[in-house]
C-alpha cells in the first residue's frame, strides 16, 4: 500500500482498506487515478495505460510468490498527476430517477448538490446527499480528501418535501423492486460477503444462499442483526424492516453448550493473536475462494442430491433446461442467461448473424466436486455487474463436467468445434481448477478460443478479462462490419443494376406490345371502315338502280325540277315527276352518298326540314313543284 500510494500514515491506510472491504486493488485505485497505470496483472491486462515499468519493478515482480494475480506497483510522478486531474463518476439515485455526475476530485460536495439542484429541481437546503463511505460530509468538503474510487453511488433524501402522490399498490411495487445490499459476516472465519437481493426476496432465500457460501445448514444458522419485526422466514425483505440500501448481518453455527465454551476460548485466543500481530498476515492472505475450498465447497456439494445435468442426456436443450433450473435453485435468479440448445445452435446464434448482431460465446464448465465451484458461482458468476456484462456482450452456454459421460461428450464436441489442442487443454485440467470459463470468438471459417478462465479468480479479475476479450472482439467486429457493408454495397449496386435492366426490358416489352396493339387497332378500324364503305357503296348502288328513270323536259306529265346544294357547295340537279313520292327524292340523295338518316334536306322559302315530311306524299303535295332549290345539312 505504501509503495503504490506513498501514504505514510498507517491509520489512513487502514481506513482506506476498511472502506474498500480490505480490497487492496480497489483501495489503491481509489487513491491514484487508473489512467496513470497503477496495476498490471499476470495476464498482461493493465487497469490503465501508464508508463513502462523500470527494471527494479520488473525484478521485484518476478521475485514475488505466485498467486491468482500478481501486481507490480508504479509510482507516477507528481507532475503527471497534477497535469491530469482525476475525474470521478457519481451515479446519484433519487426516487425513480438516476443522475450521472462527472467532476474533478478538486471540486467540493456542494458543487455536486448545485448540479443536482438543476437536474432534480430540488433546493440545496432541502437536499441530503447520502452514501458516502466516511459518513455525512460538509458541503465544503473537497472530494480529493475523501479518497473516493473512480465510480461512486450516492442517493438523495428529501425529508422536508412531501412524497409524490401515488397509489398504495404502486408504492408497494416500487418497494418490492428495490435492491438491498446485505453485508453478511461469517463469524467463525471472519469473512464478509456483499449479497444483493430484491425487496421481494424472502428471509428464507437469504438463509439458503448463505448456506451455499458457508456450508452452515439453515437449521444450524445463528443470526444477529435481523430487525425485531423479522419474525417469519417467509417474510419478504421489504416487510422485514431492513435498513435501505445496506444492512449488516452476522451468521454463525449453532453448537452445544460445551462446544460453545470451547469456541469462546478459541475466539478469545484468536483475538489475542490478531491484536499482537502487525497486520502483515492479513495482507498476505490469498484471495477469497482459492484456499477456502473445503469450507465452501465440499460440505454443500456432499449434501446436494440433484445433479446439475442428467447423465447421458439425449437432447442438449433438455439438459440445459435442467441445468438452468438447478442453478437457479442453488444460487438464485440473478445469474447469466444460459442459452437453451445445442452447442452448434449457440454458435449459430453468436457467430452467424449480421456482423453488428454478433457476440462472443462464453462457455461455462461446471464441476460439483471442485472446492471453488460454490464461491465462483455465488460471488463471481452471479454478481450483478458480471451478469449484466455477459448479457450485453456474450451468448452464454453451460455444461456440467461432474459426470464422466457428460465430460466425455463435451470433449468430443470440443474436438469437433475447436480442435484437439483445446480439447486436450480441458482434458488435463484438474478437478480443483474448475469451474472453467471459455471465451470463444468466431473468425470467418474457424472458432478461436480467446481465453480460458479458471475458478480461482476474483470479480475484478474476471471482469477485466471479459472486457479484454470484448475489446479484441470489437476490433474484429469492426473489420467484419466494414467488409459486410462493402459486400452489401456491392450486392445492392448489382441488385439496382439488375432491377434497372429488368425495368428497361419491361419498358421495351410494354412499348412493343403497345405498338402491336396500336397497329392491330388501326388494322381493325381500317377493316371496319372498308366494310362500312363497301356496305354504303352497295346500298348506294342499290338505291341508284331502284330509282325511276329521269323524265324528259317535254314529258306530257307535270315535271318538278329540283336543285340540291351539297355541304361541299356542289349542286345536284334532277327532274322528277310531280306525282313521284318524296321517298324517291330521298333515295336519289342517298344514291349520291348522302343517306337521309345522316343528312337532312332543307328548303329555303319557307325554311323547313323536308326530311320530317311524310315520304309517301307526292312532290306536288309537299309544294316541291314546278321547281325548288334545296340544300343538304348534316344532322347533329
Amino acid at each position: 500500500m505504501k509503495a503504490c500510494t506513498g501514504i505514510e500514515n498507517i491509520d489512513e491506510a487502514i481506513t482506506l482498506l476498511e472502506q474498500n472491504n480490505w480490497d487492496l486493488v480497489a483501495a489503491i485505485n481509489g487513491v491514484i487515478p487508473q489512467e496513470n497505470g497503477i496495476l498490471q496483472s499476470e495476464y498482461g491486462g493493465e487497469t490503465g495505460q501508464g508508463p513502462a515499468y523500470g527494471p527494479a519493478s520488473q525484478s521485484a515482480a518476478s521475485a514475488s510468490a505466485p498467486s491468482s494475480s500478481a501486481f507490480r506497483p508504479v509510482v507516477p510522478s507528481r507532475q503527471i498527476v497534477e497535469r491530469q486531474p482525476r475525474m470521478l463518476d457519481f451515479r446519484v439515485e433519487y426516487r425513480d430517477r438516476n443522475v450521472d455526475v462527472v467532476l474533478e476530485d478538486s471540486c467540493t460536495v456542494g458543487e455536486i448538490k448545485q448540479i443536482l439542484e438543476n437536474e432534480l429541481q430540488i433546493p440545496v437546503s432541502k437536499m441530503l446527499l447520502k452514501g458516502w463511505k466516511t459518513g455525512d460530509v460538509e458541503d465544503s468538503t473537497v472530494l480529493k480528501t475523501l479518497h473516493l474510487p473512480k465510480n461512486n453511488c450516492l442517493y438523495v433524501l428529501t425529508p422536508d418535501l412531501p412524497p409524490p402522490s401515488s397509489s398504495h399498490a404502486g408504492a408497494l411495487q416500487e418497494s418490492l423492486n428495490q435492491n438491498f445490499m446485505l453485508i453478511v459476516t461469517h463469524r467463525e472465519v471472519q469473512r464478509e460477503y456483499n449479497l444483493n437481493f430484491s425487496g421481494s426476496s424472502t428471509i428464507q432465500e437469504v438463509k439458503r444462499n448463505v448456506y451455499d457460501l458457508t456450508s452452515i445448514p439453515v437449521r444450524h444458522q445463528l443470526w444477529e442483526g435481523w430487525p425485531p419485526s423479522a419474525t417469519d422466514d417467509s417474510m419478504c425483505l421489504v416487510a422485514a424492516g431492513l435498513t435501505y440500501p445496506c444492512h449488516q448481518l452476522t451468521v454463525g453455527r449453532r453448537s452445544s453448550p460445551a462446544q460453545a465454551r470451547e469456541e469462546s476460548e478459541e475466539q478469545c485466543t484468536d483475538v489475542h493473536m490478531v491484536s499482537d500481530s502487525d497486520g502483515d498476515d492479513f495482507e498476505d492472505a490469498p484471495e477469497f475462494g482459492v484456499d477456502d475450498g473445503e469450507m465452501f465447497g465440499i460440505a454443500s456439494s456432499a449434501l446436494r442430491k440433484s445433479p446439475m445435468m442428467p447423465e447421458n442426456a439425449e437432447n442438449e436443450g433438455d439438459a440445459l433446461l435442467q441445468f438452468t433450473a438447478e442453478f437457479s435453485s442453488r444460487y438464485g435468479d440473478c445469474h447469466p442467461v444460459y442459452f437453451i440448445g445445442s452447442l452448434e445452435a449457440a454458435f449459430q446464434e453468436a457467430f452467424y448473424g449480421k456482423a453488428r448482431d454478433r457476440k462472443l460465446l462464453a462457455i461455462y464448465l461446471h464441476h460439483d466436486e471442485s472446492v471453488l465451484t460454490n464461491v465462483f458461482c455465488s460471488q463471481m458468476l452471479c454478481a450483478e455487474s458480471i451478469v449484466s456484462y455477459l448479457s450485453q456482450n456474450f451468448i452464454t452456454w453451460a455444461w456440467d463436467m461432474t459426470k464422466e459421460a457428460n465430460r466425455a461428450r463435451f470433449l468430443t464436441m470440443c474436438t469437433k468445434h475447436f480442435g484437439s489442442v483445446v480439447a486436450q487443454t480441458i482434458r488435463t485440467q484438474k478437478t480443483d481448477q474448475f469451474p472453467l470459463f471459455l471465451i470463444i470468438m468466431g473468425k470467418r471459417s474457424s472458432n478461436e478460443v480467446l481465453n480460458v478462465i479458471q475458478g480461482n479468480t476474483t470479480v475484478d479479475e474476471l471482469m477485466m478479462r471479459l472486457m479484454a476479450a470484448v475489446e479484441i472482439f470489437m476490433a474484429q467486429q469492426q473489420e467484419d462490419i466494414k467488409d459486410e457493408d462493402e459486400r452489401e454495397a456491392r450486392e445492392n449496386m448489382k441488385r439496382e443494376q439488375d432491377e434497372a435492366y429488368r425495368l428497361s426490358l419491361e419498358a421495351d416489352r410494354a412499348k412493343r406490345e403497345a405498338h402491336e396493339r396500336e397497329v392491330a387497332e388501326q388494322s381493325r378500324l381500317e377493316q371496319m371502315r372498308k366494310e362500312q364503305e363497301e356496305e354504303r357503296e352497295a346500298i348506294r348502288l342499290s338505291l341508284e338502280q331502284s330509282l325511276p328513270p329521269e323524265p324528259k323536259e317535254e314529258n306530257t306529265e307535270p315535271v318538278s325540277k329540283l336543285r340540291i346544294r351539297t355541304p361541299s357547295g356542289e349542286f345536284l340537279e334532277r327532274r322528277f315527276l310531280a306525282s313521284s313520292q318524296l321517298r324517291v327524292v330521298f333515295d336519289f340523295v342517298a344514291s349520291k352518298g348522302f343517306p337521309w338518316d345522316e343528312f337532312k334536306l332543307l328548303s329555303t322559302f319557307p325554311r323547313r326540314d323536308v326530311t320530317q315530311l311524310d315520304p309517301n306524299k307526292s312532290l306536288l303535295e309537299v309544294n316541291l313543284f314546278p321547281q325548288e332549290t334545296l340544300f343538304l345539312e348534316a344532322k347533329e
